[in-house]
């Protein structure tokens, strides 16, 4: 049943309130949904932190943000690679520094559909490297400033997370025998809810004060595809963003701004557009299948991810 908690037309940017005094980290901030995340929040007096790859894209991207809301759009970047843990490590010690201050993590970035198998800096499977235990880095590490602010830890998933196995392939989470591009994107983002959804639980546990949401952007316009996709995966996108099944990466952004914003959001659930298939549509509540927070699983993942990033994350 669609979510009417905000109305026919879903969460807006419209709810938004002055956002003065608040500050948003956000990974993979220079294009795609989280550029346009930057630029509602920006547009409503936020502080923005782009964790970024790219410093030419992320500068290109400010002045970008500072020609529409002015020179003085509180707006910068740290540069950060997801795939290379040392890089995450270095990124986060920067912001812990620099940023006294973070309202909500947004855990954005994302590769997919990788064509041929592909690994890390760090030996992992590259789209589980980069889109998990990356973040499961970047989070461990700011979580107590994080908490400073009472503050949340957003993770964009994808509707992809119900197209795969349905579970973590533990034998082989580096797909040595069976690698296929839709398959190893699905675990990746089934990892990264997991790991929301286990979180909760320990934040619960340990009486720790941080919101965790996980959303998803629908089918949007952005340049994920185009950026890691095989030939054949970036033209078929690339004929459907000409057609009205894929929505802006602006109304892309809304889930994730949402998460970050708006209060009273169930937190075990799955947010974003609630239209056909939830490709699209007004923005709310979504349906979120069992298997993404089996608790058997999400435990051995957690337990997991600590051994191979070498990353042991007290809540």
């Amino acid at each position: 049943m669609a979510d009417t908690t905000f109305g026919p037309k879903g969460w807006t940017p419209e709810r938004l309130g002055n956002l003065g005094g608040k500050t948003y980290v956000i990974t993979g901030a220079n294009a795609g949904t989280g550029f346009q995340a930057a630029r509602i929040l920006l547009a409503k007096g936020a502080k923005v932190v782009m964790l970024n790859r790219s410093a030419e894209k992320s500068t290109a991207a400010i002045d970008d943000l500072r020609a529409e809301f002015g020179a003085d759009a509180d707006v910068n970047f740290v540069q950060m690679d997801l795939a290379e843990l040392a890089s995450v490590r270095a990124a986060a010690e920067e912001v812990l520094k620099s940023v006294p201050r973070i309202d909500a993590l947004i855990c954005n970035a994302a590769i997919a559909q990788v064509p041929t198998q592909e690994f890390t800096k760090d030996g992992f499977e590259s789209q589980l490297g980069t889109n998990h235990y990356g973040h499961f880095v970047l989070c461990g590490m700011l979580f107590d400033r994080l908490e400073e602010a009472q503050g949340r830890i957003v993770v964009v998933a994808s509707l992809g997370y119900n197209m795969g196995i349905k579970t973590i392939q533990f034998e082989d989470m580096d797909w040595d025998r069976n690698y296929s591009p839709n398959p190893v994107y699905s675990q990746s983002k089934l990892a990264q809810m997991m790991f929301a959804y286990e979180l909760q639980d320990r934040i619960a546990a340990a009486h720790r004060n941080v919101e965790v949401y996980v959303c998803h952007p629908g089918a949007s316009a952005t340049s994920l595809i185009s950026t890691s996709g095989g030939t054949m995966t970036r033209l078929v996108w690339w004929f459907m963003t000409k057609t009205p099944f894929v929505q802006s990466a602006e109304k892309g952004a809304y889930p994730e701004v949402m998460c970050a914003t708006e209060t009273g959001l169930e937190q075990r659930a799955l947010h974003g557009p609630t239209g056909l298939m939830q490709t699209g549509g007004p923005v709310g509540k979504g349906t979120l299948e069992p298997h993404a927070h089996d608790k058997a699983v999400m435990v051995r993942l957690w337990k997991r991810s600590e051994n191979d990033t070498r990353f042991t994350w007290a809540v």
